[in-house]
């Protein structure tokens, strides 16, 4: 065989070479860019995750901090009924403005507390004695615990 021949067996063994290598390569390129997009597609779902477990607990203090602002309003308005009932120096509107926090408890809920909320008034409006509107404003303030609490483990 001339040298010729020898050199063009050799260029067309690293031809052939080259193109089996480059297909090689091609396959395990395209794997390793589809491995990339799986791992990124993973990534960005994991972090949107985290975005809705985080939006979840914000919604969650939201909800917790209303329920309390409702809540702490209906005993701020009976106290002041009380007050203004038994010093005889209200301002006229204490049932009104009780009536209004009586409301928002029963709007808020759950029915326990709106239960309770109502007991505390009922209780008032008989004129019963202290140490039972005691016991009627516990019973609302243990009920409103136990709703805040529920929301908070949600």
């Amino acid at each position: 065989m001339s040298d010729w021949g020898i050199a063009l067996l050799a260029a067309g063994a690293a031809i052939v070479g080259s193109v089996v290598t480059g297909w090689y390569a091609r396959g395990a390129g395209l794997r390793q860019a589809q491995a990339a997009r799986d791992a990124a597609d993973r990534q960005a779902e994991a972090l949107l995750e985290s975005v809705r477990i985080t939006l979840r607990g914000a919604d969650g203090q939201r909800a917790i901090a209303l329920r309390r602002q409702v809540y702490a309003e209906f005993l701020c308005a009976v106290e002041a009924r009380l007050l203004a009932e038994r010093g005889g120096r209200g301002t006229g509107d204490e049932e009104l403005v009780m009536q209004r926090a009586y409301a928002g408890v029963a709007l808020e809920g759950p029915a326990e507390v709106a239960v309770a909320a109502k007991g505390f008034i009922d209780s008032m409006l008989r004129h019963e004695a202290l140490d039972q509107l005691q016991e009627a404003r516990t019973a609302f303030i243990v009920e409103a615990q136990r709703a805040v609490a529920g929301l908070g483990s949600l």
